[in-house]
């Protein structure tokens, strides 16, 4: 049976620990109990731990031989433009256990500005979501989420590809496109880029892709865009 992975809070020589809500999980819904082991990884390295004491908020583990990690180069940021916290949220979730990199909030054009005022406070909770979900996909580091960032600086990000989804692009398909090395993909908010929006990602060296003739919402376009860039970068 394939072990739980848990990412540790703290390290300190051959020992780790959860900590606060992330301990408070395995302890009261998982039913952690002293001598049970699991796969932690302890500053990027996956070790084998056994539970050596547990407490509400507190795991500690005596942490063991380390784990062989399959080793990969795959650097994939995801622009997501920001919209409703619910939907984002889901997608955030679903693109760390695909496997992106780094997840770039942006203020875009048609953000609702609710969303941009209350954005700052969500992005602790953004990332505890992305810890979750790289710990269930069993990845060595959650994705690294930054804080909101408005389009035009995001716009100059430096990578070797860098690809907007656009549902006006008539011609490029995601899926014709071979990416290699590090790739920045923009996921447009809800109601789509404006044509200003687009023609300052050109400028700055993106280039145009789309999923197909439908029109999809913005957290199944970002989870579809991210799996057939991932599934494209790990051929």
């Amino acid at each position: 049976m394939t072990r739980r992975r848990w990412i540790a809070d703290q390290v300190s020589g051959n020992r780790a620990a959860l900590t606060g809500a992330h301990a408070g999980h395995l302890v009261r819904v998982l039913r952690a109990r002293v001598g049970q082991e699991f796969d932690i990884v302890a500053n990027g390295v996956v070790r084998r731990g056994v539970v050596v004491a547990i407490a509400d908020s507190l795991v500690d583990f005596e942490l063991g031989e380390e784990i062989p990690a399959r080793p990969t180069t795959i650097q994939l940021t995801l622009l997501l433009s920001i919209f409703k916290f619910d939907r984002m949220e889901w997608a955030i979730e679903k693109c760390a256990e695909l496997g992106v990199t780094r997840i770039v909030p942006v203020i875009a054009r048609r953000t609702d500005s609710h969303l941009v005022t209350a954005s700052a406070k969500r992005v602790e909770r953004w990332r505890r979501i992305a810890l979750q979900a790289a710990e269930q996909s069993r990845r060595a580091s959650p994705p690294e989420i930054v804080d909101p960032i408005k389009l035009r600086e995001a716009s100059t990000l430096p990578a070797e590809l860098k690809i907007v989804l656009s549902e006006v692009e008539e011609q490029s398909q995601l899926r014709d496109i071979q990416p290699t090395g590090d790739v920045l993909l923009a996921i447009g908010p809800e109601g789509g880029w404006t044509e200003a929006e687009l023609e300052l990602l050109e400028k700055n060296g993106w280039v145009s892709a789309s999923l197909g003739p439908t029109i999809l919402r913005a957290e199944t376009a970002a989870i579809a865009a991210t799996a057939v860039t991932m599934s494209a970068l790990n051929r």
